[in-house]
């Protein structure tokens, strides 16, 4: 799974929606209450996401296309929105290993020079099933 997030202390996130010009796979803002069993918990932040979900696959390229399909032409807004907002972006890439098959793990020029251009971060969370 891919996902890229915009993550703030508050920010309007149906304005991020509409200059993007697609629906988010998850959104919440903070002080929203996070369903859990127990004592109530309440979100720290504000976050906009679009994920791939789960897919299986041998390459995290496969995954990452996807992203920079819907977000590469929208570099200059993204960058006007975070200086505008005060936030972060946050591209993730997450693998669930199973039966030890490990998929190509690299990141082609274009992922990187767009993740620069709009300052975000990228991170791996890696899991064995």
């Amino acid at each position: 799974m891919a996902y890229f997030s915009a993550i703030g202390e508050v920010f309007p996130i149906e304005e991020l929606t509409n200059i993007l010009g697609f629906q988010p796979t998850e959104t919440y803002k903070k002080g929203d209450e996070i369903d859990r069993p127990g004592a109530p918990m309440f979100r720290k932040e504000t976050d906009w996401t679009f994920s791939t979900g789960y897919q299986e696959s041998f390459d995290i390229h496969n995954q990452l296309a996807v992203i920079l399909r819907q977000l590469a032409s929208k570099t200059a807004v993204l960058k006007d929105f975070k200086e505008e907002h005060t936030i972060d972006y946050l591209l993730m890439v997450v693998i669930s290993v199973e039966d030890n098959q490990f998929p190509a793990m690299y990141l082609p020029s274009d992922v990187i020079s767009f993740t620069h251009s709009i300052g975000a971060e990228i991170h791996f969370d890696l899991y064995h099933a």
